[in-house]
């Protein structure tokens, strides 16, 4: 069968830019919009970047911004593209995302990255051991599944509400490390802007 652009799903990567003269709260609302209007127009996912201390940019509390999102539209898909891990701790993302995840089932999606999202200062005030979790940035996307995995009740520090939630983890990158290292986890993967770790 050929392939038109009828069959191909289409996504978008929202920063909510803040334009000159207006505030942060003008481009949430934006971003809305925008969302609805993807929505409207049959797009699949709709996704917030992370980034920090950069005034023309309003996607900075990233879980959050999915939650508004996601309660403003009816079923295309809300994720992150992505959440920087180093700058969070794997037992926080796995609870924020369990929580959407129970709270829009079946519509979100958790992006994963390692590049901090902003300058090296911001970076340090995020969070001073960040290039520590870069170098186990491997170990830490594997905790994160371990937490959403239904086998983890026994476990002595457990992220109950992701518990068997399906979110599906994507793996953001651009080299062929991050290729290797989706493969690595037994997963498909996508080049040069998202690499899924499951459907």
């Amino acid at each position: 069968m050929e392939t038109t652009h009828k069959n191909i799903p289409y996504s978008v990567l929202e920063l909510a830019t803040v334009a000159a003269g207006s505030k942060p709260a003008d481009a949430l609302e934006n971003s809305l919009k925008l969302a609805q209007k993807a929505e409207e127009l049959g797009y699949t996912r709709f996704w917030l970047a992370e980034h920090h201390n950069m005034v023309s940019i309003a996607s900075s509390a990233t879980s959050v911004l999915i939650s508004y999102i996601a309660g403003g539209t009816q079923k295309i898909k809300i994720g992150s593209g992505g959440i920087m891990l180093p700058n969070h701790s794997p037992l926080i993302v796995a609870e924020q995302f369990g929580t959407l995840g129970s709270l829009f089932p079946g519509r979100i999606d958790l992006g994963l990255g390692r590049a901090p999202g902003t300058d090296q200062v911001t970076a340090h005030a995020i969070r001073s051991d960040r290039m520590q979790s870069v170098y186990k940035f491997p170990e830490e996307v594997s905790q994160i599944q371990k937490y959403f995995s239904a086998d983890n009740k026994g476990a002595q520090v457990r992220a109950t509400v992701a518990e068997g939630v399906e979110v599906p983890v994507y793996m953001l990158g651009s080299s062929t490390d991050s290729a290797h290292l989706a493969a690595k986890k037994d997963c498909l993967t996508r080049l040069p802007v998202t690499l899924p770790l499951h459907n």
